[in-house]
C-alpha cells in the first residue's frame, strides 16, 4: 500500500544531495572514529561555542522582556552561559572531563530507569529489547564511569563518531528509497499493513 507523502517531494527531486550528505556524514563519522582524540576536542569547541551563542541569544532576549525582575534573571543566566562556553574552549580537556563524568552517571540513571520500563512492562513481546536497551545503556554508563577521567580523552569522540556513521547510513538508505520513488514517479511511501 502506499501512503501519500506530498511534503517528500521535493527532497525526492533531490536525492542526490541527501546521498551526499550521507556520504559526507559517513566519511566525517570514520574520521572521527580514526581519531577520537582530536574528535572529542571538536565537539568540546562545538559545545562551547553553542552555549556562548546561547548564551548571547539569553542576554539579548533578557531586554525583550518586560519588568526588571525577569531581565536581569535573563541576563544572569545568558552571562553565565557565556562564560561556561568561553571556559569550555579554553580548556577542552578540563570540560570534556566534566561532560564525560555527566554523561557516565545520565547513562546510567537512563539505564536504571529502562530497568524499571523493562519490568513494568514484562508481560509485553518487547520487554526483552527494552531490558537489553536498559542493560547497554546502563553498561556503556558504568564503563565511562570506571575508565574516568581517562575515559574523557576519547568517550566523546566515539560517541559522536558513531552517531555521524549512523546519520550517513540513514540518509544514504533514505536517499535511495527517494531515487526508487522519483524513477517509479510515486508520491508517496510503502508501507506494510
Amino acid at each position: 500500500m502506499i501512503v501519500p507523502t506530498p511534503e517528500l517531494e521535493p527532497l525526492r527531486r533531490r536525492w542526490g544531495w541527501v546521498l551526499l550528505a550521507g556520504i559526507v556524514y559517513f566519511i566525517a563519522g570514520w574520521i572521527a572514529l580514526g581519531s577520537v582524540v582530536l574528535a572529542t576536542a571538536v565537539s568540546v569547541y562545538l559545545v562551547g561555542f553553542m552555549m556562548i551563542v546561547a548564551g548571547v541569544g539569553e542576554v539579548i532576549s533578557a531586554f525583550r522582556l518586560s519588568g526588571w525582575g525577569r531581565s536581569v534573571l535573563w541576563v544572569v543566566l545568558g552571562l553565565l552561559y557565556i562564560v561556561a562556553g568561553i571556559m569550555a574552549v579554553r580548556n577542552s580537556l578540563l570540560a570534556a572531563v566534566l561532560l564525560t563524568l555527566i554523561l557516565g552517571w545520565v547513562l546510567v540513571a537512563s539505564g536504571v530507569a529502562r530497568l524499571f520500563v523493562a519490568f513494568s512492562l514484562r508481560g509485553e513481546k518487547s520487554w526483552g529489547l527494552v531490558a537489553l536497551s536498559a542493560l547497554v545503556t546502563l553498561g556503556l554508563g558504568v564503563v565511562i564511569l570506571l575508565k574516568w577521567p581517562t575515559s574523557s580523552l576519547f568517550t566523546l569522540g566515539v560517541f559522536m563518531g558513531v552517531d555521524l556513521v549512523m546519520a550517513g547510513i540513514s540518509q544514504i538508505a533514505l536517499s535511495l528509497e527517494l531515487r526508487s520513488e522519483a524513477r517509479r514517479g510515486g508520491g508517496g511511501v510503502a508501507a506494510t499493513a
